[in-house]
């Protein structure tokens, strides 16, 4: 008799609001996944590179350039690795328009490092070391900010849109006082906003 007693309102209201989050989770990929590895990444590689320039142009801590750039790599490769699993996951839920969009925002994405990569080479010859890591730094933040208003935009997900206007403000202040600088404010400000943002939204959702 239980098996077929009418579901109360609170129980109809409960699994509704269950279907409404795994469906955001399915459009919008697992916050954890997009996010989160990213946060990490970037307080450990830009924690090093802090320590390694200093804010009055004396390190904190004896650690080259080259190891603070290898810490960087090696846990944005990582990450970027984890976030790749959540887009392919995403995309085989998508159809249609949806999944054209993303596949096109993917390419873009790729498209965007590839030219980066090539004129920052081109220009790092002329610099001091520390310049030309404030070249790469900043100028790969500001493809992230444009990409990720970009993106907010093509899907209408206005947390994405919002975000990647805060990362392309902090990455312009941290261009603004130097390596040093910007190191910290992205290790703190971005990679910890990249943490707290997808623990949020995962919540929220």
């Amino acid at each position: 008799m239980d098996d077929e007693r009418a579901p109360s309102p609170e129980e109809t209201l409960r699994v509704i609001e269950e279907q409404s989050a795994a469906t955001t989770r399915w459009l919008y990929g697992d916050p954890l996944l997009l996010y989160v590895p990213w946060g990490v990444a970037w307080v450990l590689g830009f924690t090093a590179l802090f320590l390694h320039y200093g804010l009055d142009g004396r390190s904190y801590a004896p650690i080259s350039q080259m190891q603070a750039v290898g810490v960087l790599m090696a846990a944005q490769l990582l990450a970027g690795g984890i976030a790749a699993l959540g887009f392919v996951r995403l995309n085989k839920v998508l159809r249609g328009d949806s999944n054209a969009r993303g596949t096109m925002f993917g390419y873009a994405w790729f498209a965007g490092f590839a030219l980066m990569t090539v004129l920052c080479n081109r220009i790092t010859p002329h610099l001091p070391p520390q310049e030309s890591g404030l070249l790469w730094a900043g100028s790969s933040l500001m493809l992230v900010a444009a990409l990720q208003m970009a993106g907010g935009a093509v899907f209408l997900n206005w947390p994405m849109f919002f975000f990647g206007a805060y990362v392309g403000a902090v990455n312009a202040l941290g261009v603004l006082l130097g390596a040093g600088w910007h190191a910290l404010l992205t290790a703190v400000l971005l990679g910890g906003g990249f943490i707290a943002v997808g623990v949020v939204l995962r919540r929220c959702s």
